[in-house]
Formats: C-alpha cells, sequence, structure tokens
C-alpha cells in the first residue's frame, strides 16, 4: 500500500480569502462508531423507539460529530497536515439526521503573521438547508 503524501501550503502560500471544504454523508455505522469511541450512547442517537417518541421523531447525528468535520478541513485541506487548531465556536441550528450530507467548510478571514496563526471562518452545511 502507498501512503499519499500532501503537499502542506506555507504560511506565506496561504492568502485571506482562500477557501476549501470536506463533504460526507452520514450513515448509520458512523454514529454506532462514534458512539462506541465516545461512549455517548444517549438513546436520541442510538435507538430508533426512543427517538421516534422526541421531538425530532427519528435519531439524530451527534452534533459534534459532525463538527468534527471542520477538524478534517482544517488538518487535511486548510492550512493541512502539522495543523492544530486551538478554538472553535459552535451554534447547533438543526438536527443532522442519519442519510444527510454534511459539508464543512472554512475560509481565511485573518492571518495574524507575529505567531503564523490564521482566523477561519467556519459553516457546516446539512443537504436539506437553505442558507
Amino acid at each position: 500500500m502507498k501512503l499519499e503524501v500532501l503537499k502542506v501550503p506555507s504560511y506565506e502560500e496561504i492568502q485571506i480569502g482562500d477557501k476549501a471544504s470536506f463533504t460526507k454523508t452520514i450513515s448509520e455505522s458512523n454514529v454506532y462508531q462514534f458512539a462506541g469511541i465516545t461512549g455517548d450512547f444517549n438513546p436520541v442517537h442510538v435507538n430508533s423507539e426512543f427517538a421516534n417518541q422526541t421531538i425530532f421523531k427519528e435519531r439524530v447525528v451527534h452534533g459534534i460529530l459532525t463538527a468534527g468535520f471542520i477538524s478534517a478541513v482544517l488538518g487535511m485541506k486548510l492550512p493541512g497536515s502539522d495543523t492544530i487548531y486551538l478554538s472553535q465556536k459552535l451554534d447547533f441550528k438543526a438536527p443532522v439526521k442519519i442519510g444527510d450530507t454534511v459539508t464543512a467548510k472554512v475560509e481565511v478571514l485573518e492571518k495574524k503573521d507575529s505567531k503564523k496563526k490564521f482566523v477561519f471562518a467556519q459553516l457546516l452545511k446539512i443537504n436539506w438547508m437553505k442558507l
């Protein structure tokens, strides 16, 4: 098996306005794997009978699972490997359900030259959501 090496742009090559994204359709397996890894077996995520009795009327995906897609963009695309992001503000506006396609997008808003840091705008969009 050959390991793919990603070209990481230098700090100087990344410009304000640069964008990247990651898209994934959430499967039932993804939800169970996330529950197993984190220990979050809240029945609204893993139990259809329970979830059917909630305001959602069906199982919903862990919100933090979808927020993790921002990590995929930052760590694999922009800026890329060797990236550690320091903070993230989250506001969950709508439930994500199994089978939904979620796109995480980032855009460089600011460069802090003294520490070679970036400020990004972050957005998660669900396939059915109009923005």
